[in-house]
Protein backbone atom coordinates (compact mmCIF):
# COMPACT_ATOMS: atom_id res chain seq x y z
CA UNK A 1 0.00 0.00 0.00
CA UNK A 2 1.08 3.84 -0.34
CA UNK A 3 1.13 5.49 3.07
CA UNK A 4 1.36 8.41 4.75
CA UNK A 5 3.28 8.40 8.08
CA UNK A 6 2.79 10.59 10.73
CA UNK A 7 5.11 11.08 13.99
CA UNK A 8 7.89 13.13 16.05
CA UNK A 9 9.47 11.55 19.00
CA UNK A 10 11.97 8.71 19.27
CA UNK A 11 9.33 6.70 20.40
CA UNK A 12 8.07 6.80 16.47
CA UNK A 13 10.89 5.80 14.79
CA UNK A 14 11.54 2.14 15.12
CA UNK A 15 7.78 2.59 13.41
CA UNK A 16 8.84 4.35 10.93
CA UNK A 17 12.05 2.47 10.11
CA UNK A 18 9.88 -1.24 10.18
CA UNK A 19 7.37 0.44 7.48
CA UNK A 20 10.16 1.83 5.21
CA UNK A 21 11.80 -1.91 5.12
CA UNK A 22 8.80 -3.36 4.42
CA UNK A 23 6.83 -3.90 0.84
CA UNK A 24 4.97 -0.77 1.08
CA UNK A 25 5.43 2.30 0.18
CA UNK A 26 5.56 5.37 2.39
CA UNK A 27 4.35 8.82 0.21
CA UNK A 28 5.42 11.32 2.94
CA UNK A 29 6.71 11.73 6.47
CA UNK A 30 4.72 14.06 8.45
CA UNK A 31 6.23 15.49 11.76
CA UNK A 32 6.43 18.49 13.39
CA UNK A 33 7.82 21.67 13.06
CA UNK A 34 12.17 21.95 14.45
CA UNK A 35 12.41 23.53 17.17
CA UNK A 36 14.76 24.86 20.28
CA UNK A 37 16.32 21.88 22.27
CA UNK A 38 18.72 21.48 25.07
CA UNK A 39 20.59 24.38 27.20
CA UNK A 40 21.50 26.15 23.97
CA UNK A 41 17.90 26.04 22.99
CA UNK A 42 19.67 24.90 19.25
CA UNK A 43 16.50 24.03 16.59
CA UNK A 44 16.69 20.90 16.24
CA UNK A 45 14.70 18.78 13.80
CA UNK A 46 12.52 15.72 15.35
CA UNK A 47 14.14 12.78 15.40
CA UNK A 48 11.41 11.19 12.66
CA UNK A 49 12.86 13.78 10.68
CA UNK A 50 16.17 13.33 10.68
CA UNK A 51 15.42 9.16 9.94
CA UNK A 52 13.46 10.71 7.46
CA UNK A 53 15.96 12.34 6.01
CA UNK A 54 17.84 9.45 5.98
CA UNK A 55 15.72 7.39 3.87
CA UNK A 56 15.48 9.76 1.41
CA UNK A 57 11.60 9.89 2.23
CA UNK A 58 9.76 13.33 1.53
CA UNK A 59 9.12 15.31 4.91
CA UNK A 60 6.05 17.89 5.69
CA UNK A 61 6.79 19.78 8.48
CA UNK A 62 3.60 21.25 10.24
CA UNK A 63 2.18 21.28 13.94
CA UNK A 64 -0.95 21.27 12.93
CA UNK A 65 -2.92 19.20 9.95
CA UNK A 66 -5.03 22.02 8.66
CA UNK A 67 -5.22 23.71 5.31
CA UNK A 68 -1.67 23.73 3.20
CA UNK A 69 -0.61 20.57 5.15
CA UNK A 70 -3.66 18.93 4.98
CA UNK A 71 -4.16 19.71 1.11
CA UNK A 72 -0.57 18.51 0.41
CA UNK A 73 -1.40 15.00 2.21
CA UNK A 74 -4.44 14.89 0.27
CA UNK A 75 -2.48 15.14 -3.23
CA UNK A 76 -0.73 12.21 -2.60
CA UNK A 77 -3.64 10.46 -2.12
CA UNK A 78 -2.69 7.69 0.04
CA UNK A 79 -4.20 4.57 0.85
CA UNK A 80 -3.85 4.58 4.52
CA UNK A 81 -2.94 7.23 7.09
CA UNK A 82 -0.28 5.60 9.76
CA UNK A 83 0.11 8.12 13.31
CA UNK A 84 2.45 7.13 15.92
CA UNK A 85 2.72 10.24 18.69
CA UNK A 86 2.57 12.78 15.86
CA UNK A 87 1.37 15.25 18.35
CA UNK A 88 -2.04 16.68 17.20
CA UNK A 89 -5.30 15.64 15.69
CA UNK A 90 -6.37 14.55 12.38
CA UNK A 91 -9.62 16.01 11.20
CA UNK A 92 -11.78 15.90 8.39
CA UNK A 93 -11.75 15.71 5.18
CA UNK A 94 -8.51 14.49 6.36
CA UNK A 95 -9.54 11.92 8.43
CA UNK A 96 -11.47 10.06 5.93
CA UNK A 97 -9.23 10.48 2.78
CA UNK A 98 -7.05 7.61 2.71
CA UNK A 99 -9.04 4.49 0.99
CA UNK A 100 -8.42 2.38 4.39
CA UNK A 101 -8.56 5.77 6.68
CA UNK A 102 -5.80 6.09 9.55
CA UNK A 103 -4.09 3.71 11.91
CA UNK A 104 -2.64 4.78 15.46
CA UNK A 105 -0.02 3.32 17.01
CA UNK A 106 -0.85 3.76 20.72
CA UNK A 107 1.61 2.72 23.88
CA UNK A 108 -1.48 1.45 26.10
CA UNK A 109 -4.17 -1.13 26.60
CA UNK A 110 -7.01 1.12 25.32
CA UNK A 111 -9.20 2.30 26.60
CA UNK A 112 -7.16 2.27 29.55
CA UNK A 113 -4.98 5.67 29.67
CA UNK A 114 -6.50 7.23 26.43
CA UNK A 115 -4.10 10.38 25.82
CA UNK A 116 -0.90 11.94 25.32
CA UNK A 117 0.72 10.27 28.26
CA UNK A 118 -0.02 6.93 28.62
CA UNK A 119 3.22 5.05 29.61
CA UNK A 120 4.27 7.72 32.38
CA UNK A 121 0.45 7.44 33.69
CA UNK A 122 0.34 3.74 33.63
CA UNK A 123 3.64 3.70 35.86
CA UNK A 124 2.25 6.41 38.22
CA UNK A 125 -0.61 4.41 38.96
CA UNK A 126 1.02 1.20 39.61
CA UNK A 127 0.52 -0.91 36.89
CA UNK A 128 1.75 -4.27 36.62
CA UNK A 129 1.02 -4.78 32.89
CA UNK A 130 0.82 -1.87 30.10
CA UNK A 131 1.52 -2.47 26.20
CA UNK A 132 0.38 -1.50 23.14
CA UNK A 133 -2.25 -1.02 20.92
CA UNK A 134 -2.92 -0.12 16.66
CA UNK A 135 -6.47 1.16 16.34
CA UNK A 136 -8.88 2.86 13.62
CA UNK A 137 -8.59 6.54 13.99
CA UNK A 138 -11.87 8.23 14.77
CA UNK A 139 -12.86 11.86 15.55
CA UNK A 140 -12.43 11.21 19.25
CA UNK A 141 -9.34 10.72 21.21
CA UNK A 142 -8.18 7.45 21.01
CA UNK A 143 -11.31 5.66 20.78
CA UNK A 144 -11.35 4.04 17.69
CA UNK A 145 -12.14 0.15 16.86
CA UNK A 146 -8.87 -2.38 17.71
CA UNK A 147 -7.27 -3.72 15.06
CA UNK A 148 -4.20 -5.32 17.69
CA UNK A 149 -2.75 -5.24 21.01
CA UNK A 150 0.08 -6.66 22.36
CA UNK A 151 1.11 -6.82 26.72
CA UNK A 152 4.40 -6.30 28.29
CA UNK A 153 4.74 -6.54 32.14
CA UNK A 154 5.87 -3.16 34.15
CA UNK A 155 9.17 -3.55 35.70
CA UNK A 156 9.63 -3.03 39.19
CA UNK A 157 12.30 -0.78 38.65
CA UNK A 158 11.65 0.24 35.36
CA UNK A 159 11.25 4.31 34.18
CA UNK A 160 9.22 5.53 31.62
CA UNK A 161 11.88 6.17 29.38
CA UNK A 162 12.62 2.33 29.26
CA UNK A 163 9.61 1.16 29.33
CA UNK A 164 8.58 3.47 25.92
CA UNK A 165 11.60 2.09 24.21
CA UNK A 166 10.84 -0.98 25.12
CA UNK A 167 6.90 -0.46 23.57
CA UNK A 168 8.67 1.50 20.79
CA UNK A 169 10.05 -1.71 19.07
CA UNK A 170 7.61 -4.46 19.67
CA UNK A 171 4.67 -2.29 18.81
CA UNK A 172 6.45 -1.20 15.40
CA UNK A 173 6.00 -5.26 14.74
CA UNK A 174 2.78 -4.73 15.99
CA UNK A 175 1.58 -2.76 13.42
CA UNK A 176 3.43 -3.82 10.49
CA UNK A 177 1.31 -6.51 11.29
CA UNK A 178 -1.57 -5.07 10.65
CA UNK A 179 -0.56 -2.85 7.93
CA UNK A 180 -0.22 -6.22 5.95
CA UNK A 181 -3.33 -7.77 6.99
CA UNK A 182 -5.18 -4.20 6.09
CA UNK A 183 -3.74 -4.82 2.66
CA UNK A 184 -4.48 -8.35 2.35
CA UNK A 185 -7.99 -7.32 3.06
CA UNK A 186 -8.25 -9.84 6.18
CA UNK A 187 -7.71 -7.42 9.29
CA UNK A 188 -10.56 -6.93 11.72
CA UNK A 189 -10.91 -3.99 14.51
CA UNK A 190 -13.06 -4.93 17.63
CA UNK A 191 -14.21 -2.06 19.89
CA UNK A 192 -12.47 -1.55 22.81
CA UNK A 193 -13.53 -3.00 25.69
CA UNK A 194 -13.38 -1.96 29.32
CA UNK A 195 -12.49 0.72 31.62
CA UNK A 196 -11.50 4.35 30.13
CA UNK A 197 -9.05 6.30 31.95
CA UNK A 198 -7.20 9.39 30.71
CA UNK A 199 -3.66 10.48 30.37
CA UNK A 200 -3.11 14.06 30.13
CA UNK A 201 0.09 15.42 29.03
CA UNK A 202 2.25 15.85 31.99
CA UNK A 203 3.64 19.33 33.55
CA UNK A 204 6.80 20.31 35.16
CA UNK A 205 4.38 20.53 38.22
CA UNK A 206 3.65 16.74 38.27
CA UNK A 207 6.48 15.99 38.83
CA UNK A 208 7.15 17.69 42.20
CA UNK A 209 7.48 14.73 45.15
CA UNK A 210 4.73 15.16 47.95
CA UNK A 211 7.14 13.89 50.59
CA UNK A 212 3.80 13.03 53.03
CA UNK A 213 2.83 10.43 50.53
CA UNK A 214 4.17 6.69 51.17
CA UNK A 215 7.24 5.45 49.54
CA UNK A 216 5.65 3.45 46.73
CA UNK A 217 3.28 6.15 45.64
CA UNK A 218 6.58 8.52 45.50
CA UNK A 219 8.94 5.96 43.44
CA UNK A 220 6.55 5.38 41.14
CA UNK A 221 5.99 8.92 40.50
CA UNK A 222 9.82 9.31 40.31
CA UNK A 223 9.75 6.93 37.81
CA UNK A 224 7.03 7.88 35.71
CA UNK A 225 8.04 11.25 35.16
CA UNK A 226 11.05 9.82 34.30
CA UNK A 227 12.88 11.35 31.81
CA UNK A 228 10.07 13.51 31.43
CA UNK A 229 9.16 16.12 32.78
CA UNK A 230 11.26 15.06 35.45
CA UNK A 231 10.85 14.32 39.39
CA UNK A 232 12.07 17.84 41.26
CA UNK A 233 11.79 19.01 45.03
CA UNK A 234 13.13 21.74 46.86
CA UNK A 235 16.22 21.89 49.13
CA UNK A 236 17.41 24.95 51.04
CA UNK A 237 15.46 26.70 48.89
CA UNK A 238 16.79 25.66 45.14
CA UNK A 239 15.57 23.07 43.28
CA UNK A 240 16.98 19.65 42.77
CA UNK A 241 15.91 17.10 40.48
CA UNK A 242 16.12 13.15 41.60
CA UNK A 243 17.26 11.46 38.82
CA UNK A 244 17.04 8.02 40.21
CA UNK A 245 15.29 6.57 43.64
CA UNK A 246 14.33 3.23 45.87
CA UNK A 247 12.54 2.28 48.73
CA UNK A 248 15.42 2.22 51.89
CA UNK A 249 13.06 -0.97 54.15
CA UNK A 250 16.02 -2.01 56.43
CA UNK A 251 16.11 1.57 58.13
CA UNK A 252 15.32 3.84 60.27
CA UNK A 253 11.74 5.65 59.70
CA UNK A 254 12.28 9.53 59.04
CA UNK A 255 9.66 12.09 59.04
CA UNK A 256 8.07 13.12 56.20
CA UNK A 257 10.36 15.12 53.60
CA UNK A 258 13.36 14.91 56.36
CA UNK A 259 16.93 14.16 55.03
CA UNK A 260 19.61 11.75 56.84
CA UNK A 261 22.68 10.56 55.63
CA UNK A 262 22.54 6.90 56.77
CA UNK A 263 25.54 4.26 55.61
CA UNK A 264 26.38 6.79 53.36
CA UNK A 265 23.19 6.65 51.81
CA UNK A 266 20.80 10.03 51.02
CA UNK A 267 17.65 9.01 52.50
CA UNK A 268 14.28 11.64 52.75
CA UNK A 269 11.81 10.42 54.78
CA UNK A 270 8.27 9.23 53.61
CA UNK A 271 4.84 8.46 55.32
CA UNK A 272 5.89 5.00 55.34
CA UNK A 273 9.93 3.75 54.32
CA UNK A 274 12.36 6.16 53.42
CA UNK A 275 13.31 6.76 49.93
CA UNK A 276 17.17 6.47 49.52
CA UNK A 277 17.94 9.03 46.45
CA UNK A 278 20.31 7.74 44.08
CA UNK A 279 21.07 10.05 41.49
CA UNK A 280 20.41 13.83 41.16
CA UNK A 281 20.95 16.58 39.30
CA UNK A 282 21.95 19.79 41.41
CA UNK A 283 20.55 23.47 39.65
CA UNK A 284 23.38 24.73 37.84
CA UNK A 285 25.36 21.75 38.08
CA UNK A 286 26.14 18.34 36.30
CA UNK A 287 24.02 15.10 36.91
CA UNK A 288 25.59 13.26 39.90
CA UNK A 289 24.99 10.57 42.18
CA UNK A 290 23.55 11.77 45.77
CA UNK A 291 26.54 11.18 47.94
CA UNK A 292 28.46 13.22 46.15
CA UNK A 293 25.74 16.05 46.29
CA UNK A 294 25.38 15.69 49.94
CA UNK A 295 29.05 15.94 50.42
CA UNK A 296 29.14 19.00 48.73
CA UNK A 297 26.25 20.79 50.67
CA UNK A 298 27.62 23.94 52.60
CA UNK A 299 27.22 23.52 56.86
CA UNK A 300 24.67 24.20 57.78
CA UNK A 301 22.67 23.17 55.03
CA UNK A 302 18.96 22.69 55.49
CA UNK A 303 17.82 19.22 56.32
CA UNK A 304 13.69 19.08 54.72
CA UNK A 305 12.93 18.75 51.15
CA UNK A 306 9.34 20.26 50.46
Amino acid sequence: MRLVFAGSPLAAVPSLQSIAASSHEVLAVVTRADSPQGRRATVTPTPVALVAEELGIPTIKANRLTGRVSGEILDLKPDLGVIVAYGALVREPLLSAPVHGWINLHFSLLPRWRGAAPVQRAIIFGDDLTGATVFRLVDELDAGDVFGQLTEPVGRLQTAGSLLESLSHSGAELLIRVIDAIASGSARADPQVGDMTLAPKLTVADGEVNWMADAVTITNLIRGVTPEPGASTIVDGTRLKILAAAIARDVPRLEPGHLALVDKAVLVGTATHPVHLLAVHPAGRTQMDAASWWRGRPAGAGMVAS
